[in-house]
C-alpha cells in the first residue's frame, strides 16, 4: 500500500501532462510563428514582432494575480476547464483578428486564458505527486512543456512555411481541442489529510473520520452540520482580501530568480529565427529548438531526483553557469555547428533551472496554498517572458542580434547575487537555527 502511494506515473497524472502538454504545444507555435507573421504580413519591425508575445503575456500577468486564488477557492478541475475552453476560443478568434489592434486583443485574451489553465494544471498535477517525490515527479510534469518545446517551434516553422494564416490556425485550433478534452478527463485525488474548501466540494465526500475542521472544508453542507467549524480568522479571510490572497510570499524569492531567467530565455523563441537568417544559417533553426530540448528531456530523470536527495544549490549553480555561457557563446556563433552546440549547453542549464525553480515554489510554500504559489512563480516567471521579449526587441532594433544575445547572456549571471540574498543565504541561516535548536 505504501509503495501505491509513493507512485508517480498514475493514468489521472498522465491525462494532466498531456492537457499541459498541447496547451504548451500551441504557445510555442504561436511563440514562434506569430512574429514571423507580424514581421511578413503585418510588415512590422523588431519592436512589433516582440509585441505580439509581450501582449500575450501581460494578459497572462494580468490574471496571475487571481489565478491562484481561484484554483484554492474553486478547485483544479474547474478553473482548468473554463480557463481551457477559453483558450480554445481564443485560438479560433484569431481567424476574425485581420487587423494589428484586433489581433492584440485577442492575444491578450489568449494570455489571460494560458494563465487560469497553466495554473489550475501545474497544480493538479503537484496534488498527484507525492510529498517525497515532488522535485522529480514536477521534473516529469514540465518534461511534458519541455517536449512541447522540442515540437512546437518546429511546427510553427514548417506551418509557416508558406506565410498561409488559416493553415497554421487551424492547426493551433485542433491541438488546443486536444488539450481541453484531455482537461475534462482530468481525475483528481482525495485530499491527503484536510482540504480546502474547493477540493472538498470537487470530491464532494469526505474521508471516514473527519473531524469537524475538516467538515467546515467540504462545502455549504457540511458547514451546515457543523457550523461551529469556521473560525474567526477563516471568516476574516473571507471579509477581506489580502496581499496574500494573490501572492504567495514564500514562493516569491525563488519566482524571482525564475524572473531573471525568463527575461534572458525569451530572446530564443521570439528571435531565434530571425538571428540565423541574419548570420546565413536559417537551415538551423528548428534543429537547435530541438537540440535544447532534447537535453531538456534527457537529464530530467536526474535533475529531479538530484533536487529529492541533494540541496537545489547542487542544480542552480551549475545551470545558471551553462545557460549564460551558452547564450553568449551564442551571440559569437557563425556556423550551424556552433549554434547546435550552443543548444546543447543552454538545453542543459535550462533543464536543470526550471523544475528546479518550480519545484521549490511549492516545496517553500504551505500545502494548501500550493494554487497560490504557481500562480506566484508563474506570475514572475511570465513577466519576465513577457518584459524580455519587448526588451530584446529593442535591443535588436537598435543594435544587431548578436548584441541581444550577448546581453541575454550577461543577464541571468546577476540572478546569481538574488538567488544568494534572497534563498541561498536565507536557507543556510534556518539550517544553522535548526541545528543550534537540536543542540539546546
Amino acid at each position: 500500500m505504501q509503495l501505491n502511494k509513493e507512485r508517480i506515473w498514475t493514468k489521472s497524472f498522465l491525462v494532466v501532462c498531456l492537457s499541459s502538454f498541447f496547451m504548451f504545444l500551441t504557445f510555442y507555435i504561436l511563440a514562434t510563428a506569430f512574429p514571423l507573421y507580424v514581421k511578413d504580413n503585418l510588415h512590422g519591425n523588431e519592436q512589433q514582432m516582440g509585441l505580439a508575445i509581450t501582449i500575450y503575456v501581460i494578459g497572462g500577468v494580468l490574471l496571475r494575480f487571481f489565478s491562484g486564488q481561484w484554483v484554492d477557492r474553486f478547485g483544479k478541475k474547474k478553473m482548468a476547464v473554463i480557463g481551457m475552453t477559453v483558450f480554445l476560443a481564443a485560438c479560433i478568434c484569431y481567424f476574425g483578428a485581420k487587423g494589428i489592434l484586433l489581433f492584440l486583443v485577442v492575444r491578450f485574451v489568449h494570455g489571460m486564458s494560458y494563465a487560469v489553465a497553466s495554473t489550475a494544471t501545474s497544480t493538479a498535477a503537484s496534488a498527484m505527486i507525492p510529498d517525497s517525490r515532488q522535485g522529480e515527479g514536477m521534473g516529469y510534469f514540465s518534461m511534458f512543456m519541455s517536449i512541447a518545446m522540442v515540437i512546437g517551434p518546429a511546427m510553427g516553422l514548417y506551418l509557416w512555411k508558406d506565410k498561409n494564416i488559416n493553415v497554421l490556425l487551424l492547426a493551433v485550433s485542433a491541438i488546443a481541442a486536444l488539450s481541453l478534452l484531455f482537461t475534462l478527463l482530468i481525475k483528481l485525488p482525495r485530499q491527503r489529510g484536510s482540504a480546502p474548501l474547493a477540493e472538498a466540494e470537487e470530491h464532494a465526500v469526505l474521508p471516514a473520520g473527519s473531524t469537524a475542521g475538516d467538515a467546515a472544508s467540504a462545502g455549504p453542507a457540511a458547514l451546515a452540520a457543523a457550523p461551529s467549524a469556521l473560525t474567526a480568522p477563516a471568516a476574516g479571510r473571507r471579509k477581506r482580501l489580502s496581499f496574500s490572497d494573490f501572492i504567495e510570499p514564500k514562493a516569491v524569492p525563488i519566482s524571482l530568480v525564475g524572473f531573471i531567467l525568463a527575461f534572458s530565455y525569451s530572446s530564443l523563441s521570439g528571435f531565434m529565427s530571425s538571428f540565423t537568417s541574419e548570420i546565413h544559417q536559417t537551415q538551423v533553426t528548428s534543429y537547435f529548438f530541438v537540440v535544447f530540448a532534447v537535453m531538456i528531456v534527457a537529464f530530467r530523470p536526474v535533475i529531479g531526483k538530484i533536487f529529492d536527495q541533494y540541496k537545489e544549490h547542487y542544480l542552480y549553480y551549475p545551470g545558471i553557469l551553462l545557460f549564460a555561457v551558452g547564450m553568449v557563446m551564442l551571440s559569437q556563433a557563425h556556423s550551424s555547428a556552433m549554434v547546435l552546440i550552443d543548444g546543447v549547453i543552454m538545453g542543459i542549464g535550462y533543464g536543470a533551472l526550471l523544475p528546479c525553480f518550480q519545484a521549490l515554489a511549492i516545496k517553500l510554500s504551505p500545502a494548501h496554498r500550493r494554487g497560490s504559489a504557481n500562480g506566484t512563480f508563474f506570475l514572475l516567471f511570465d513577466l519576465g517572458y513577457g518584459l524580455g521579449s519587448y526588451f530584446m526587441g529593442m535591443i535588436a532594433s537598435y543594435s544587431d542580434y548578436r548584441m541581444m544575445y550577448l546581453v541575454a547572456g550577461v543577464i541571468p549571471i546577476l540572478s546569481v547575487a538574488v538567488y544568494y540574498i534572497l534563498h541561498h543565504r536565507h536557507e543556510a541561516k534556518r539550517a544553522v537555527g535548526k541545528q543550534e535548536a537540536r543542540a539546546a
